[in-house]
């Protein structure tokens, strides 16, 4: 097919097109930098932000972070700051706002990174600060994305069948422990970003002979399946199905269409929706639009961040090194401010969606600071999209998006 195909979700399009390439795959890509560069001076938030006399904006009902690197970046001594006091991440969140937490799981990751245990002490706290949990389930060893989507080595050589059944115990067993232990998961992940599939190669779409979507399918509805026999009875859960394609009205289409005509149930959409890979403000507002008209379903953008600085946190080169990457660069530049403004234009994008069904947004790892790579022994390449300060002092933007009122934002 054409590479303007929706029906290839452009995977086949220059593939050195940072917007084609997976989060995996730059990281792996990123090169030693110049070094630590000297921290930038942050100005009060309250005078970094300009009051706008437009209309208020509802607050989305969902306004979260994904804070799965927490444990890590607290041993390696970082501390968090909100207003001159410190407390730890999720309940500098919480104050600021958040009702939400995102926590990723893989399978048998590298020692200290993102195994059930980690999420279960992060989804007690969560619970403790009054946040809902949203569970990402990535049923691979290390990092799925739309570029690598790997079966956990303890699951390799399973046909079809068999590797349905060994999803859906697994997802089961994830919800029963978070329930257990007093934390149950208020909504989950099926996968992440499962552009092209999960569980390569019996469950990857796209390939030489065709695409492979009742393969696909069959995996997804054993996750959702197992998802729901071990909710508790009477606690709501929602389910959620994720991609990568923000700004990518076509290909979000063709993806939630073949997916839905397979007889997949799920309850929310899930979007990964980053300006400089996934297009403009206005692209975004287009997809979700057009998604709410079509479906009728929630929508969430389920990761995005934006940059406050380009200057570099560490020796790791950052994913975001070029400003004329950033499609809304003018209206929002990569400062402080500019920061800010993008989470208020983000939330005035949900408000306008039909229907009520902009139901909100994770930043995605907020506050993933230098001193914790990502992979052992690496360096952080997105020390500048968090929503502090290489110190742990918030950025204007933390206020912003969190914000519980109707505000009159930038």
């Amino acid at each position: 097919m054409a590479p303007d195909d929706p029906s290839r979700l452009d995977l086949t399009a220059d593939p050195n097109h940072p917007r084609r390439l997976s989060r995996r795959t730059l990281l792996a890509a990123t090169g030693a930098g110049a070094g630590i560069v000297p921290l930038l001076a942050v100005g009060n938030p309250a005078s970094a932000v300009a009051a706008d006399r437009a209309p208020a904006t509802p607050a989305p009902e969902i306004r979260g972070a994904d804070i799965s690197f927490t444990l890590q970046t607290e041993a390696a001594g970082v501390r968090y700051q909100r207003n001159g006091r410190t407390a730890p991440l999720e309940q500098v969140l919480r104050s600021a706002g958040a009702n939400w937490v995102r926590l990723r799981v893989w399978v048998d990751p590298p020692a200290g990174y993102s195994d059930l245990t980690s999420a279960l002490r992060l989804a007690g706290r969560a619970r403790r600060a009054g946040l809902k949990v949203l569970l990402d389930l990535h049923y691979s060893d290390f990092w799925a994305d739309p570029g690598h989507q790997d079966i956990p080595a303890a699951w390799l050589g399973q046909d079809l069948a068999t590797l349905a059944r060994t999803v859906r115990a697994y997802t089961a067993d994830a919800i029963t422990a978070f329930a257990r232990q007093g934390s149950p998961v208020d909504m989950v992940q099926v996968g992440n970003e499962v552009t092209a599939g999960m569980l390569w190669p019996v469950g990857k779409i796209y390939t030489d002979v065709g695409e492979r979507w009742p393969e696909f399918t069959t995996l997804v509805k054993a996750g959702l399946a197992g998802a729901r026999a071990a909710n508790p009875r009477g606690h709501r859960l929602r389910t959620m199905l994720h991609i990568d394609r923000g700004g990518d009205n076509a290909g979000s289409r063709w993806f939630y269409d073949h997916v839905l005509a397979q007889g997949v149930e799920f309850d929310v959409i899930g979007q990964s929706y980053y300006p400089f890979w996934h297009g403009s403000v206005a692209d975004l507002t287009v997809n979700l639009n057009d998604l709410a008209a079509r479906y009728g379903k929630p929508l969430v953008v389920t990761e995005t961040s934006y940059p406050w600085t380009m200057a570099n946190g560490d020796s790791l080169e950052n994913l975001l090194t070029d400003p004329t990457m950033l499609p809304n660069g003018t209206a929002y530049p990569p400062t402080p401010a500019g920061q800010a403004a993008y989470f208020a234009a983000l939330r005035r994008v949900l408000a306008g969606v039909p229907g009520g069904l902009g139901a909100g947004f994770f930043a995605w790892e907020p506050g993933w600071l230098p001193g914790v790579g990502w992979e052992p022994g690496a360096g952080n390449p997105n020390d500048n999209l968090t929503l502090f300060d290489w110190n742990g002092r918030s950025l204007p933007a933390l206020d912003v998006a969190y914000s519980s009122a109707a505000t009159r934002l930038l």
